[in-house]
């Protein structure tokens, strides 16, 4: 049976992702098949751990996932597997307040399967205080199993000690002390970490990080402190539905973030993704009858999408006939004109009206339910369709398409019309993971 863990934490920047990684590939050095999770939107983490681990990554969602999605999900992750890693998004308790197990934070998954938490605590500017924080992690929620702490950022031994008898002091194991090293850094940019596909010499960073963790963590430890993970497998009706029979799907430096369970089920149900690069002036294949461009970062490459003529002639004449729907860096694309961040104004499709900005940026982030207004290649008009935002471009052009949808934030508040439409022509903003 596969034994999981959840690496979780106090928030963001404590050292989750780089434990994460480094685990993964130390484990998987000592001859175990190790598969990852990532809890809550996040395009980029599951690249990181696919290329730690060497099987697909996958994201874990429980505000925007139904039980039934994620019991399927987390069934094949494991499929094979000795250890599953289920790396937390932000801290471990952050989620949306709400009392039915969907909030989506990681707390839900180690409490619906049992999975315990090894915590990574950064203790940087402290050190008996760790132990009140893990102390409060362990008594927070009766559901949620706190098994050991790993400490990061110790700056010497003598601090390691005073954190580490303090935090065993309150019957809590320490299983590792990991030294400041800002060899251990991933490179971010404005929408988080610097995607494992463009990391200079990746694979030797993580063979670092592994070298980190064997020398920093009690691994045979680690692994006792895992428990066995209970899959429930079968159908799930609340996977997205594929835009077409052979989908036509943007794929370079500037449109990337595709999740992976969308595309696994897509090819599983018999889709064929047909990959084009915008960035080289393709054109989306001719004999494919739905095109799809995701979000990524277009603003980093306005000038280059603007000369390609190609691409561009190719998109309007494809979605003549055919429907063409595009996510947040997609849905810039389809607009009239982005602006970058120097100012500089450059033309895009204009198969929808509208016009971006990098430049005045104002972050836009959190879940999101669609109504679709009009069948798309979402859904159905009517149907609900569950995802998030996560941008600092805005719109200073609103354009006058008709809008795709009615978006709620998670708490169900309503905020207003999204994206546009017209003629076959979608897209928004809004990221969707799953049907409602």
């Amino acid at each position: 049976m596969t034994r999981g863990l959840i690496i979780g934490a106090a928030r963001s920047g404590s050292g989750k992702t780089s434990v994460t990684i480094g685990l993964m590939r130390a484990l998987r050095r000592q001859g175990l098949t190790v598969a990852g999770a990532k809890s809550g939107p996040d395009y980029i983490d599951p690249g990181f751990h696919a290329a730690a681990t060497g099987r697909p990554g996958v994201n874990l969602d429980s505000w925007a996932m139904a039980p039934g999605l994620l019991d399927s999900l987390l069934s094949k992750q494991v499929d094979g597997a000795d250890a599953l890693i289920v790396e937390s998004a932000m801290g471990l308790f952050d989620g949306v307040r709400k009392e039915d197990g969907r909030s989506g934070a990681a707390a839900d998954l180690a409490r619906h399967y049992g999975l315990p938490v090894l915590l990574v605590l950064d203790i940087s500017g402290q050190s008996q205080t760790a132990a009140a924080i893990a102390h409060g992690f362990a008594t927070f929620d009766p559901g949620v199993k706190i098994a050991a702490v790993v400490l990061n950022q110790v700056a010497s031994e003598r601090h390691e000690a005073q954190a580490r008898a303090a935090i065993e002091a309150s019957g809590i194991p320490v299983l590792g002390a990991i030294y400041r090293n800002p060899d251990m850094a991933l490179p971010e940019r404005h929408l988080g970490l610097v995607q494992a596909s463009e990391h200079a010499a990746l694979e030797a960073f993580i063979e670092r990080l592994a070298d980190t963790m064997e020398k920093s963590l009690n691994l045979d430890a680690v692994l006792r402190a895992a428990g066995p993970v209970s899959t429930v497998s079968g159908a799930d009706g609340h996977f997205l539905p594929p835009p077409g029979q052979r989908i036509a799907i943007a794929q370079d430096a500037a449109f990337s973030f595709v999740y992976p369970h969308a595309a696994r089920h897509w090819r599983e149900v018999g889709a064929e993704l047909v990959p084009f690069s915008p960035l080289a002036d393709d054109a989306p294949d001719a004999s494919c009858d739905a095109c799809w461009l995701p979000g990524g970062y277009p603003e980093l490459h306005a000038g280059q999408l603007a000369a390609a003529a190609n691409f561009k002639a190719g998109l309007v004449s494809f979605a003549e006939t055919r429907p063409v729907h595009g996510e947040c860096g997609g849905y810039m694309v389809l607009g009239k004109a982005l602006e970058d961040a120097e100012g500089v104004t450059h033309e895009m499709s204009g198969l929808l009206s509208h016009v971006t900005s990098f430049a005045r940026r104002k972050i836009n982030l959190g879940y999101r339910e669609a109504r679709l207004l009009s069948d798309c290649p979402l859904g159905k008009a009517g149907e609900t369709v569950r995802g998030h935002e996560f941008h600092y471009s805005r719109l200073t052009e609103p354009g006058s398409d008709e809008p795709l949808a009615d978006l709620a934030d998670a708490m169900g508040n309503a905020r207003g019309h999204s994206g546009g439409r017209r003629g076959r022509v979608t897209g928004t903003y809004f990221h969707a993971i799953a049907r409602g």
